[in-house]
C-alpha cells in the first residue's frame, strides 16, 4: 500500500472528531502565529505615533484585496485538488495545482505594478488621509514588492492544507511569520525607519515564507509545482472558479468594506482609523482559532464528499460547529469584560483612542458567538460545491452586510454606527447563514 492509498484510507476511515481536530492543531498554530504577527506589527507602530497604526489600517484593505485573489486562486485549486483526491484521480489534482500557483504568481506582479503606478490614487481609495498619506506611502513601498510572493504564499498554504499536510505547510507560513516578529523592533526602533520598517520586515517575511513552501510542497506525497504542469485552459479556470469564487467574494468585498470603513472613519479624525484599525487586529486574533479549526474541517469536508461519504461530512461539519462555538462564547465574554484593558496594551496613554476602540470590541463581542457557525456554513457550502450559496454568504459577512449597516449607521448614528457595524453585519449574516446551510444538509441526507 502507497502513501496515497493510506492518507486516502485515514480521510475516509478515521472518526471525524479526532482526523479534524488531528488536522486543526497545526494550520490553528499557523493562523495564531499569522495573527500574533499582525497584533505585535500594530503593537509596535502604535508606539510611534496615531498615524502610523491608521496607516497600517489603510494597507490593511489592501492586503485583503490580494488574499482575496490568492484566495481565489488557491481554495479554488484546493478545492478541486481534495476532491479529485478523494475520487483517486491524481492526474487532474497535479494540473489544477500548478495552474493556480503560476497564475497567482504572475497575477501578483501585475498589481504590484499597477500599484505603484497609481500609487497615492490607491491610498486616498483605500481611506488614507492627507496626514496619513506620508505615512502609508512609506508603509506600501514594500508591501508592493513582496505582493507576487504573498499571493503565492497563500496559494500553496491552501493547496497543501487541503491534501491534509496542514503540518508541513505551518512550518513554512510559522517561520515567517516568527522572523517578523523578530525583525519588526530592529527595522522600526534599532534602524529608526518607523512605519516602513514594519513593511520591511513584513516583506522580507512574506518571501522567506514563499522560498521556504515552495521546497516543501510536494512532500508527504503532496503535489508538487511544475512549470510544465502549468495549463491555462478555460476547464481549468472554471474548475477554480467554481470553488474560489466564495473567497473571492468574501475577502473582495471586506476589502472594500475596510476601505469605506476607513474614509467614513476620516471623517471623524486619524484617531477613528487608528482605533478600529487595532480592533480588527484584537478580533482577527480571536478568529484565527475559528479559521485554524475550519482549515482542520474543509480537508475532511472535501476528501469525503469527493468519495461519496456525506455522513461523515455531516458529522464533521456539526463536530466543528460544537466546538468552535464554545471557544467564541468564552471569548465573547472575556472581550466584553476587560475590553478597555485590551485596547490600552496598544495605546495606553490615548484615553480617546480607548474609548473608542472598547466601544467597538464591546459592540462586536455581542454577537461574536455567531462567527463559528457562519464560518463553518461558509466552508461547508464552498466544498461541496454549492458555489451560489457559499458565495452569497461569503460576501455578506464583511462584505454586502456591512456596507449597508456602514451606510446607514453613519447617516443615522453617526462614528456610533460605524463602530457597530461589524456586530450588525455578523447578526445578518447568521440569519441567512441558517437556512443556505440546512437546506444543504438536508440535500446531502437525501443522497445517502
Amino acid at each position: 500500500m502507497n502513501a496515497q492509498d493510506k492518507k486516502y484510507i485515514m480521510m475516509t476511515t478515521q472518526p471525524v472528531s479526532r482526523l479534524v481536530s488531528r488536522l486543526a492543531v497545526p494550520s490553528i498554530i499557523t493562523m495564531m502565529i499569522s495573527a500574533i504577527y499582525n497584533m505585535a506589527d500594530t503593537f509596535y507602530v502604535a508606539g510611534i505615533d496615531v498615524q502610523s497604526p491608521a496607516a497600517v489600517g489603510v494597507i490593511f484593505s489592501y492586503m485583503a484585496f490580494i488574499q482575496a485573489i490568492a484566495f481565489f486562486f488557491g481554495q479554488g485549486s484546493a478545492n478541486y485538488i481534495s476532491r479529485a483526491l478523494g475520487a483517486k484521480n491524481r492526474e487532474s489534482a497535479l494540473l489544477i495545482a500548478s495552474t493556480g500557483f503560476f497564475t497567482s504568481l504572475i497575477t501578483g506582479v501585475l498589481i504590484a505594478v499597477l500599484g505603484f503606478v497609481f500609487m497615492d490614487d490607491l491610498l486616498r481609495t483605500l481611506g488614507s488621509t492627507e496626514t496619513i498619506l506620508p505615512y502609508a506611502r512609506a508603509y506600501f513601498r514594500f508591501i508592493l514588492i513582496g505582493t507576487p510572493f504573498i499571493m503565492s504564499s497563500f496559494v500553496m498554504n491552501n493547496q497543501m492544507r487541503f491534501q491534509g499536510n496542514a503540518f508541513i505547510s505551518m512550518l513554512g507560513i510559522t517561520a515567517g511569520a516568527l522572523l517578523n516578529i523578530v525583525l519588526d523592533p530592529i527595522f522600526i526602533f534599532v534602524f529608526g525607519m518607523g512605519v516602513a520598517g514594519a513593511s520591511l520586515a513584513t516583506m522580507i517575511s512574506q518571501f522567506v515564507s514563499f522560498v521556504l513552501l515552495l521546497i516543501l510542497t510536494g512532500q508527504r506525497d503532496g503535489i508538487p509545482l511544475r512549470i510544465r504542469n502549468f495549463r491555462p485552459t478555460f476547464e481549468h479556470y472554471k474548475e477554480i472558479a467554481a470553488g474560489g469564487l466564495p473567497s473571492l467574494g468574501r475577502q473582495g468585498l471586506a476589502s472594500v468594506s475596510m476601505a469605506y470603513t476607513n474614509q467614513l472613519a476620516g471623517f471623524y479624525g486619524d484617531v477613528a482609523i487608528a482605533a478600529l484599525s487595532i480592533v480588527f487586529r484584537v478580533t482577527m486574533f480571536a478568529t484565527a482559532m475559528v479559521l485554524g479549526f475550519g482549515q482542520g474541517f474543509q480537508p475532511v469536508c472535501g476528501f469525503n464528499y469527493g468519495a461519496g461519504k456525506f455522513g461523515r461530512v455531516r458529522r464533521a461539519f456539526w463536530f466543528s460547529v460544537g466546538v468552535t462555538a464554545i471557544y467564541c462564547t468564552v471569548l465573547s465574554i472575556t472581550g466584553y469584560t476587560f475590553a478597555e484593558s485590551i485596547i490600552a496594551i496598544f495605546r495606553p496613554d490615548d484615553k480617546e483612542l480607548i474609548a473608542l476602540g472598547a466601544m467597538a470590541l464591546r459592540f462586536e463581542c455581542l454577537v461574536y458567538w455567531s462567527v463559528s457557525f457562519v464560518t463553518m456554513s461558509n466552508m461547508y457550502l464552498q466544498n461541496t460545491r454549492r458555489t451560489i450559496r457559499a458565495t452569497t454568504l461569503a460576501a455578506s459577512r464583511q462584505g454586502f452586510m456591512l456596507a449597508l449597516a456602514l451606510y446607514f449607521g453613519q447617516k443615522f448614528f453617526g462614528l456610533a454606527g460605524i463602530i457597530s457595524a461589524q456586530p450588525v453585519a455578523d447578526g445578518l449574516t447568521f440569519l441567512l447563514a441558517v437556512p443556505f446551510t440546512w437546506s444543504a444538509l438536508r440535500e446531502m441526507r437525501k443522497k445517502v
